[in-house]
């Protein structure tokens, strides 16, 4: 007697269920992620289609969209073509997109076109965060991120190549003109008067198109080494006055952005840089690897029991020293009450922002840069520097700022290695924030998920 197995058919036809839930089992990300977005409020995305307009096919339902972009990020799928894929391949994307395959163009330019809302949505979740209890604000940590921009870092310029550049284009862009001028006056001595060209040599259009970008680079530089310079002296004047009023001034350690020129007009430092294919990415280092690269800094707030992100923004500037009062700031904007504790690397520390007077009523531990000073003062007569050394210093104050590590670094280590969140897809501040913020709001939508999980488990 032969051995039996079960049966197996490649050609069997199969009867599948028609309900498309019934393809996933009931605690499924992707059907968790459904029903989370059938709550949110699209009206900012569905308000843009013109209800007026039926030329041409209809588009994809953007709760289709919105769902594939969120279950994409979640899991890690987070390119356009990756995602058109899976609503072949994967069964939980087609379960999302009611087995339509929306092509990668239609989701990238529906994704550009629709970021800005669909960054409010982070709001959106961390509400529904707060109502499920995920977030109590009873310690809040801090921290930043270099995230690579979507531009290469060799197309970077410093103000004095722009000026290089400019000049040089300039002299080849009127050699080219001059070269077809001849060949027009010799083609009308050969051919008569009267033919003409009805567009520009592809080389001189290319030139053109440099030069023009360069020149607006180079403008953008000027403009805010402007107003860099006008900022900074109006500082100045305002601390002279308290001095002479006998106030106390906290210096102010930032690197002037701006020098003048042989003539004392105000102009960029000759090494202040810009790139090409994002003017607003950064060249920043990576500490961890020691290189330079075309970069946004991307920062956080996370709340230490839950894990949870509750605040979230990009930087160009790669310092930290002046995040911390508008970091937590944007915490209190976005869940409407301030942390009781707060702690964040030295990086974060200044004086002016452990001091400033929005911040008195949290608990704040954020180390100073350099080392400890000895000090024979009492406590209360000593600088604001020593002070937090001191606190640190106390019974429980190490305990506390090291949990600083076992909040935020996770965060970081789940967005960029688990998910392989490495380098934005967009190019601009604007677009960067908000997909900054996608990004967040799908890490939350996976705590409250999994927080669901726990709950129908116990």
């Amino acid at each position: 007697m032969g051995k039996r197995f079960r049966a197996y058919d490649m050609n069997q036809r199969l009867l599948l269920p028609p309900d498309l839930r019934e393809w996933l089992r009931e605690d499924h990300l992707a059907l968790y992620v459904s029903d989370l977005v059938d709550q949110m409020d699209l009206r900012g995305i569905l308000n843009v289609y013109d209800e007026g307009d039926l030329r041409g096919r209809p588009p994809y339902h953007p709760a289709l969209m919105v769902k594939l972009l969120i279950y994409g990020y979640c899991t890690g799928k987070m390119s356009s073509r990756k995602i058109e894929e899976a609503t072949y391949d994967d069964v939980a994307f087609r379960v999302l997109s009611c087995n339509q395959q929306p092509d990668h163009d239609s989701i990238a330019e529906f994704r550009k076109r629709h970021m800005n809302e669909l960054g409010k949505l982070f709001v959106q979740v961390l509400e529904l965060c707060e109502r499920a209890g995920l977030v109590k604000l009873g310690h809040v940590a801090l921290d930043g991120t270099k995230i690579k921009a979507n531009a290469a870092k060799r197309k970077s310029l410093t103000y004095k190549e722009l000026t290089k550049g400019e000049k040089e284009l300039e002299r080849k862009i009127n050699e080219l003109l001059g070269e077809a001028q001849r060949i027009d006056e010799e083609e009308d001595r050969m051919y008569g008067k009267g033919k003409r060209g009805n567009e520009l040599p592809e080389e001189l259009r290319k030139r053109e198109t440099r030069l023009g970008r360069i020149r607006e680079l180079k403008e953008q530089l000027e403009r805010e080494a402007k107003d860099a310079a006008e900022k900074e002296l109006a500082e100045a004047e305002e601390q002279k006055a308290a001095r002479q009023r006998g106030e106390q001034v906290v210096k102010n350690y930032r690197r002037r952005k701006w020098t003048r020129d042989e003539s004392g007009g105000i102009v960029p430092k000759p090494k202040t840089q810009r790139n090409l294919t994002d003017p607003d990415s950064r060249i920043m280092k990576n500490v961890i690897t020691g290189s330079w690269e075309q970069a946004y800094n991307a920062q956080i707030a996370v709340d230490g029991e839950s894990k949870v992100i509750v605040a979230a923004k990009v930087l160009q500037q790669t310092n930290d020293q002046e995040q911390l009062v508008p970091g937590l700031k944007e915490v209190e904007k976005n869940v409407g009450r301030m942390p009781e504790r707060a702690t964040a690397d030295a990086g974060y520390f200044s004086t002016a922002a452990v001091s400033d007077e929005s911040l008195k009523a949290i608990d704040l531990y954020i180390p100073p840069n350099g080392r400890e000073r000895q000090s024979n003062q009492a406590v209360e007569q000593t600088s604001v520097r020593d002070k937090m050394w001191h606190k640190l210093r106390q019974p429980g104050g190490a305990e506390i700022y090291k949990k600083r590590n076992t909040t935020v670094e996770p965060v970081f280590a789940e967005i960029k290695h688990v998910r392989g969140f490495r380098q934005f897809m967009l190019r601009g501040l604007n677009k960067v924030e908000s997909e900054w913020n996608l990004i967040c709001m799908t890490h939350n939508v996976l705590k409250l998920f999994r927080a669901g999980k726990q709950l129908k488990i116990a």
